[in-house]
């Protein structure tokens, strides 16, 4: 087996017919998998969100600025979405998010580099590649066998389409300019790597398909992917690294293993919910203890 199909994960196990599966329906082996496809799902969508919101006011025009701060209020509703799938498991929000030992987090490695100095191209860059990524993995799960899944698959689907859009849109733009597209191709080459990490299996990717809760396989969601993102890079004007010869980064996020630039980013987002014990009521001043 090749490294690129060990990444991608190659488990072919027919997955079980559409079934309308509960809570109570799971198999105790069956929801350790879940948990672990939503833990996924809603860390890169969290993740990718707190690193969008640090463009506001600094968006090159007040149109981007507006668009982006849409999007990133969209990926943090998307992550609302799977976290609170998490809870109905018996997962407190406090454990998903606030209180969650950060190399317990499995978001990809793409969605926690910060951004570049100069860094709207690789805005641009990013955004593309994951918002492609987002929308094959959430068309996998339109006939998952979860049924609480597949009731909140269609509303992130939606919007979705809109964030692809507005990233195409400034890929175009910035690619009729030779400095901009140099800057696009700085992006690409240094984020390529990172966007792999998407596709790389966790754990229990075997039970994740035996179980139905995600039809298609790492390795073909994958491979649409590369099949989406590399000609329309090209199309721009640019040169998509050959995915087998691109050194794997040793950080791979799936596995709890993460740049140092993800502890930075933890710290910061979950200070103030440290510093304002949420555990405690607030008292009005002279109120007694």
């Amino acid at each position: 087996m090749s490294e690129r199909d060990s990444d991608a994960g190659t488990d072919e196990t027919d997955a079980p017919a559409a079934a309308s599966l509960d809570r109570d329906d799971l198999t105790p082996e069956g929801q350790i998998a879940l948990e672990e496809l939503l833990f996924r799902l809603a860390d890169d969508e969290f993740v990718h969100a707190e690193r969008l919101t640090e463009w506001q006011i600094f968006a090159p025009t007040i149109e981007s600025d507006l668009a982006l701060a849409n999007v990133a209020q969209d990926e943090f509703g998307h992550a609302r979405l799977w976290y609170d799938l998490l809870q109905e498991l018996g997962y407190t929000e406090e454990e998903c998010i606030w209180r969650r030992d950060p190399d317990d987090w499995t978001h990809a490695t793409l969605v926690e580099r910060p951004f570049a100095d100069d860094g709207w191209g690789d805005d641009v860059v990013r955004t593309y590649l994951y918002d492609v990524a987002e929308r094959i993995r959430l068309e996998a799960l339109v006939d998952t066998s979860y049924a609480p899944l597949a009731d909140r698959v269609g509303k992130a689907l939606a919007e979705e389409e809109y964030h692809r859009e507005h990233a195409l849109s400034w890929l175009e733009r910035l690619a009729s300019d030779d400095d901009a597209r140099e800057r696009l191709q700085a992006a690409l080459d240094d984020l390529f790597p990172h966007a792999l990490s998407l596709w790389y299996p966790g754990e229990h990717e075997t039970e994740i398909r035996a179980a139905g809760l995600r039809r298609e396989t790492l390795a073909s969601m994958r491979e649409e992917w590369l099949d989406t993102v590399v000609p329309t890079l090209e199309g721009y004007g640019l040169v998509v690294p050959e995915p087998d010869d691109v050194s794997r980064p040793d950080a791979r996020g799936r596995d709890g293993s993460h740049t140092d630039d993800w502890f930075d980013l933890q710290e910061a987002f979950t200070a103030t919910h440290r510093e304002v014990d949420f555990d405690r009521p607030a008292r009005l001043r002279g109120e007694e203890a």
